[in-house]
C-alpha cells in the first residue's frame, strides 16, 4: 500500500497475529452476547472498552456503549457526580481508541455523541484536539470535530480564521486548513460580517494568500485546491436567474398537426410542432431552485387554457429543486383558428417563493412573450409517415438558407434586466491569467495548466454570462488536449471538460452553430432543422440551455458514456446515439423525460455487454429503482412482458411511444429482446431498418 513493498511475515510475528486475532473473536463475541441479552454491568462494559482499544471501527460496539451510557443516565440523573462519572469514563475510552487510530470514524462520531448529551464540559476538549493536530496536522477527522466544538463554544468564526493562517504558516501544505478556512470565509461572507463585506476585498486579500503557497511550491496540491474554491466564489452570482426558455421570447411556435408543411422558406430555427394537444414550456435557471408553481410562474394568453398549471422539475428522479421546470399548456380545447396568432405571456419572480438551495431568493423578476399559430397551409395530410434515416447524402445544409433568426438569441433571452458582467470580476480573473501564465513560463506544471484553461473559461462566462461567447475556446481546447497527453490517469475528466469547451464554442454563436444544422433532404423529419454533432469525439454533452429548441439531433459516433442533460430538451423527436459508449439502459434514463421522442438510434454501444450496471444499484430488481412505476402497466408486468432480465430497459421504454429504434450491435439485441420490444412498444414501426408487419 502506497508504494511500500508487501514483506512476508516472521513466525514470532505470524504466532503473535494469532493470538491477537483469538482475543480479539473472544472480546467480540462476549460484547455480541451481552449486547444480544441487554448486560450492562461493569465487566461487560470493560469488554467493550478493551475491544475498542484493539479495534476502534468496530461500531456495534459504539452502539453499544451509547445503550449502556443511556440505561446508566436514565438512573443517575437525581446524582451530579455520578453523571460526571459515566461521562467522564466515556471520553476516556474514546481517548484511549485515538490514540490507537486517530483517524477512526467510530471513535470522533462517539465523542461528539458524548458531548450533544450537554452534561460535560468542552473546555479540555481543544487542548485534545491540538495533541492530535501536532501528531497530524492535517488530520480532517480532528478539523472536522473542532468545527463541531467550537460551534458548542459560540467561539468567533473570526478567531478560528486567524488559527487557520497559524496552521497554514506553519505548513502550507496542510489541506485540512485550507479546508476549513474555506468553510469559515463562506459563513463570514454569507452572513456579511463586518470586515467581510463587500466580498470583493476579502477575495482579494485570499488570492495574495494562496499566491504565496502557489507560488512557493507548485507541486503542492493544497494551495491550487483553495483557489479553485476562490474562484468559484468570483464567479458566481447568489441570486438564482433565469438564462433561457422555451419557447423564447418573441419566437413563433407553428402548430402544423398531420399536414405537411413547405419549410422552404422559413428559418432554419423555426419551431415547428407537430402535436396540436400540448404544448412545453420549458424554464431553464443558472442553479437548483424551488418553488415553481402556479403562483410563482404566472401564464396569461388569448387561448382558452387552464391557468393553474403543475411545473414539474426535470430530473431522472423527479428531485426538487431542480434547475430545469416544465409545464404543458393544453390546446386540446383552446380552438385555435389557422388564421389567427395567439400571444402568451409567461411572467416569473413578481410575487416571493422562487429559492435557490443556498437560501438565496429570485430577485430578478422576468418575462417573455411568444406567438402560437396554426399551419394554414391547404395540403393533403401526411399519411403513415417514412422512416427516419440518418445517411449524410441525405441532409442538406442552413449556411446558405434564410438567417434571419438568431438561435443564440432565442434560447438565452437576454433582457434588459438580466445582470451585467461585473468589471471586478472580469479584473480579477485577467490578473490571475497573467500570473499563471508567467508561472508556465518557468515550467509545464499540470495543474497550473488546468488551472489557467479554467481561469481562461471563467473570464469568457464573465464577460458574457449568458451568451457564452468563448474568446479563448481554442486556447482551452489545446490546454486540455496536452493535458490529455501528458496526464493519462486523469485523461477522462480532461476529455469530459474538452467535450464541454466544444459544445460550449459551437453554440456561442449563429455561425458557429449554422455549420452543424441540416435539413432532412427526403422530408421524413417534417422538414425539422437537425444539430449534428457527430464525428466530434465527444465524451459529454453540455450547453443545454442553448439547444431546447432542437427537435432533430445526431450525437453518432462520439464516446458519450451518458445521456445526462438531455432531459431538457423537451421538443426532441429525433435523436441518433449510434456508435457512441453507452453501457446500459440505465445510461439511457434521462430519455424517460422525453414524452415528444419518437425515433431512437442506440445501435452499436456496449449496451448487455457488462453483466450488472453497479453504478446506480447492485441487484436486477424493481425494489432497487427510484422511479415509479404506473399502475397503468401492472397489467404488464403480470401477464404479457416478462420483464425479468430487462427492467432497465422497462424503465426508459414503457413511458415511450416510439415509432422507430435501432437496438443492432449491442450485445443485448438479440431476438428474446426484440420479442421484449415489439409488447413493450406497441407503438413501434420501424426496428432496426425493418418495417414491422
Amino acid at each position: 500500500m502506497h508504494g511500500r513493498p508487501r514483506k512476508s511475515p516472521k513466525p514470532e510475528d505470524a504466532a503473535a497475529s494469532a493470538a491477537k486475532a483469538q482475543n480479539l473473536r473472544s472480546l467480540q463475541s462476549q460484547l455480541l452476547a451481552n449486547h444480544h441479552n441487554h448486560i450492562y454491568t461493569t465487566e461487560s462494559l470493560e469488554v467493550s472498552a478493551k475491544l475498542l482499544e484493539i479495534n476502534p471501527e468496530s461500531y456495534t460496539a459504539w452502539n453499544y456503549r451509547k445503550l449502556a451510557v443511556e440505561h446508566y443516565l436514565s438512573q443517575s440523573e437525581s446524582d451530579p457526580d455520578s453523571v460526571k462519572s459515566i461521562v467522564n469514563e466515556e471520553l476516556r475510552v474514546v481517548e484511549t481508541a485515538l490514540r490507537q487510530n486517530f483517524k477512526s470514524y467510530g471513535a470522533w462520531h462517539h465523542r461528539k455523541w458524548v458531548l450533544s448529551k450537554g452534561y460535560s464540559s468542552t473546555d479540555q476538549e481543544l487542548h485534545l484536539i491540538d495533541r492530535f493536530q501536532k501528531a497530524d496536522p492535517r488530520n480532517f477527522h480532528a478539523w472536522n470535530y473542532r468545527r463541531y466544538v467550537t460551534a458548542l463554544m459560540n467561539r468567533s468564526e473570526e478567531g478560528e480564521l486567524k488559527y487557520t493562517e497559524q496552521m497554514i504558516g506553519n505548513n502550507f501544505s496542510n489541506y485540512s486548513a485550507w479546508h476549513n478556512r474555506s468553510v469559515l470565509l463562506s459563513n463570514l461572507l454569507k452572513r456579511k460580517v463586518q470586515g467581510y463585506f463587500p466580498k470583493e476585498e476579502t477575495l482579494e486579500q485570499e488570492y495574495e494568500h494562496v499566491h504565496q503557497a502557489i507560488f512557493t511550491d507548485p507541486d503542492d496540491q493544497s494551495g491550487w485546491f483553495y483557489h479553485l474554491w476562490l474562484l468559484d466564489q468570483t464567479v458566481k452570482t447568489e441570486a438564482p436567474v433565469l438564462v433561457s426558455s422555451w419557447p423564447s421570447h418573441g419566437s413563433n411556435v407553428i402548430l402544423q398537426g398531420n399536414r405537411y408543411l413547405d419549410v422552404r422558406d422559413l428559418s432554419p430555427f423555426s419551431s415547428i410542432i407537430s402535436d396540436t394537444v400540448t404544448l412545453p414550456v420549458v424554464l431553464y435557471f443558472n442553479q437548483a431552485i424551488d418553488g415553481v408553481n402556479s403562483s410563482t410562474v404566472s401564464v396569461e394568453s388569448e387561448l382558452s387554457i387552464n391557468k393553474d398549471l403543475f411545473w414539474k422539475p426535470l430530473s431522472p428522479n423527479n428531485s426538487k429543486p431542480s434547475q430545469i421546470w416544465v409545464t404543458y399548456l393544453d390546446l386540446a380545447n383552446a380552438k385555435l383558428h389557422s388564421l389567427e396568432a395567439y400571444y402568451v405571456e409567461i411572467k416569473l419572480g413578481h410575487s416571493h417563493g422562487l429559492m435557490s438551495t443556498s437560501g438565496s431568493h429570485y430577485t430578478h423578476p422576468s418575462q417573455f412573450t411568444f406567438k402560437v399559430c396554426i399551419n394554414a397551409a391547404e395540403a393533403e395530410p401526411v399519411k403513415g409517415g417514412k422512416m427516419i434515416s440518418w445517411r449524410d447524402e441525405n441532409y442538406q445544409g442552413c449556411e446558405t438558407l434564410r438567417q434571419e433568426s438568431d438561435p443564440v438569441d432565442q434560447v438565452t433571452n437576454e433582457d434588459d434586466h438580466m445582470p451585467t458582467a461585473s468589471n471586478w470580476r472580469a479584473k480579477t480573473i485577467a490578473n490571475e491569467i497573467t500570473l499563471f501564465r508567467e508561472l508556465l513560463s518557468f515550467n509545464d506544471y499540470k495543474i497550473g495548466k488546468l488551472m489557467l484553461a479554467r481561469l481562461l473559461t471563467a473570464h469568457d462566462s464573465v464577460l458574457s454570462p449568458f451568451a457564452n461567447k468563448m474568446v479563448h475556446a481554442d486556447e482551452v481546447l489545446e490546454l486540455y488536449s496536452d493535458l490529455m497527453k501528458s496526464d493519462l490517469w486523469h485523461s477522462q475528466y480532461y476529455k469530459d471538460e474538452h467535450s464541454l469547451i466544444l459544445v460550449q464554442k459551437v453554440t456561442s454563436s449563429m455561425e458557429s452553430l449554422l455549420r452543424h444544422c441540416y435539413r432532412d433532404a427526403t422530408e421524413s423529419a417534417c422538414g425539422s432543422v437537425c444539430l449534428r454533432l457527430n464525428n466530434l469525439s465527444l465524451s459529454r454533452m453540455g450547453s443545454f440551455e442553448k439547444l431546447l429548441w432542437v427537435q432533430v439531433l445526431d450525437l453518432s459516433h462520439n464516446e458519450l458514456r451518458s445521456t445526462e442533460g438531455l432531459e431538457a430538451m423537451q421538443l426532441l423527436s429525433c435523436l441518433n446515439l449510434s456508435n457512441n459508449k453507452l453501457g446500459s439502459f440505465t445510461s439511457l434514463g434521462p430519455l424517460r423525460l422525453l414524452k415528444s421522442l419518437k425515433v431512437l438510434n442506440i445501435s452499436y454501444n456496449e449496451i448487455g455487454l457488462h453483466s450488472i450496471d453497479t453504478t446506480r444499484y447492485l441487484c436486477s430488481s424493481p425494489l432497487s429503482h427510484t422511479e415509479e412505476i404506473d399502475s397503468d402497466h401492472d397489467d404488464i408486468l403480470s401477464t404479457s412482458v416478462d420483464t425479468t432480465n430487462y427492467w432497465e430497459a422497462f424503465l426508459i421504454f414503457k413511458g415511450l411511444g416510439l415509432t422507430q429504434l435501432d437496438i443492432m450491435g449491442n450485445a443485448v439485441a438479440d431476438e428474446k429482446f426484440k420479442s421484449f420490444l415489439f409488447k413493450v412498444l406497441p407503438t413501434m414501426k420501424w426496428l432496426d431498418g425493418a418495417e414491422l408487419p
